[in-house]
């Protein structure tokens, strides 16, 4: 909440502080739940916002829409973080939000930071005061809360997701902060597209790592004869502290293309060619166990299994040994994919199901699968049978469906 002194040091905050967006125009990105007509817009601009949960990966702006939604909304805003606060901060805001609302009327928006670590008991102590009305709860979170929350609080929330600000967001973030902002407009920077690009690219849309960097660009390079800050490619790696790209955008793409393809063509020295090719270009190796993991169910699936397990211990190898290590798991999940038979039946599988869902969503459950109803006692017990029997399980109209073939037995 703003008082005295809230601008008095303002220049001491970070440029992604001070460049944080005050209103709905100025916000950059989730154009999926915030372009014209979407949910998410017309609650704000109803002034309807129920409680909900933001969840997504760091830099994106759950954050800075929780407080656009307070100032609108014309209500109270108090922030707390779910690692540093506990049970007794939580009822403080609660009983300060029920007089405050007994008093003028005015609702309190509570933005609860990595939400998804409160336990069970200081989720509960929200409860009531959710089904009140006098406290609108936020949660930011980078988990998703269907499985790192309480049942209790995510029923009482609307849910929405939070994705990576793409290369033309974060640009349009930089550029605003050269623009706008007094300390960055005082270095007189120089920014040349190459650099501009890595910035938006290198970041992996964390817009707040972005606009970090080029303050540091800015407030650490020494103008040039005419007191031009100059940041260049190189300053912008040094800044992030990331290899520079070798390669443009478009370049990029189709490296990352031609890694995806040699996967599921078993060309095992093409894949680590273009995976290290990569890497040396300065691209998270976790993005690439991550491509590596979706091919070892799309191209591989149940034919070869353990794909899936090798990929996915490569990320956490990744992620828990860091580099150039975590390259030897990263490597090992690559050639074991590449090696493996091949199978597209999952992929097959999940679009047929994706799309019968889609197409034909109201039909009926057979009686005798639903949930103690007369007709229950027609359910055949696959175990009374010695583990299976034949009957229907799907409706009517989707009886005939097959959407996983299995092999015949050798």
């Amino acid at each position: 909440m703003d008082n005295l002194f809230t601008n008095l040091h303002e220049d001491k905050k970070p440029l992604a502080e001070r460049m944080r967006p005050k209103t709905l125009d100025d916000f950059v990105g989730q154009q999926h739940i915030l372009g014209k007509g979407k949910l998410l817009r017309r609650l704000i601009e109803a002034d309807r916002v129920p409680s909900v949960i933001f969840f997504g990966p760091p830099g994106t702006g759950k954050t800075t829409l929780a407080r656009i939604i307070a100032d609108r909304c014309n209500a109270n805003f108090v922030k707390l973080n779910a690692i540093s606060s506990g049970v007794a901060d939580a009822k403080a805001v609660i009983a300060k939000a029920k007089d405050d609302f007994s008093l003028y009327g005015k609702k309190t928006y509570l933005l609860l930071d990595e939400c998804h670590r409160w336990s069970k008991a200081q989720s509960d102590s929200l409860l009531a005061s959710l089904e009140d009305g006098y406290v609108v709860f936020i949660g930011s979170t980078t988990e998703s809360p269907t499985y790192s929350m309480t049942r209790a609080i995510v029923s009482r929330c609307s849910v929405f997701e939070f994705k990576k600000l793409g290369p033309t967001d974060v640009k349009k973030s930089l550029l605003r902060a050269i623009a706008e902002d007094k300390i960055i407009k005082s270095c007189n920077v120089k920014i040349d597209d190459d650099a501009l690009t890595y910035f938006a690219t290198a970041c992996g849309g964390d817009v707040r790592s972005a606009l970090n960097g080029l303050e540091i660009g800015a407030i650490t390079t020494n103008p040039n004869e005419q007191n031009q800050t100059v940041i260049t490619k190189e300053t912008a790696a040094e800044c992030l502290q990331k290899k520079a790209l070798s390669l443009n955008e478009d370049v990029y793409y189709d490296i990352l293309s031609a890694f995806c393809k040699s996967l599921r063509g078993s060309d095992t020295t093409a894949a680590l060619y273009y995976a290290n090719r990569l890497i040396e270009a300065g691209v998270e190796p976790q993005l690439i166990a991550r491509r590596t993991i979706a091919h070892a169910s799309e191209d591989c699936g149940l034919s070869a299994p353990n794909c899936l397990l090798q990929a996915c211990a490569s990320l956490y190898a990744l992620d828990h040994l860091g580099m150039p290590e975590g390259n030897l798991a990263l490597t090992q999940a690559i050639i074991y994919v590449c090696e493996s038979p091949k199978d597209n039946r999952v992929v097959v599988a999940m679009n047929m199901a994706q799309d019968d869902a889609v197409n034909h969503p109201d039909d009926r459950i057979p009686e005798y699968l639903k949930n103690h109803t007369a007709a229950s006692k027609n359910y055949k017990y696959p175990h009374d049978y010695g583990g299976y029997v034949e009957q229907q399980y799907l409706p009517d109209s989707l009886k005939d469906r097959k959407y996983f073939k299995r092999k015949p037995k050798k």
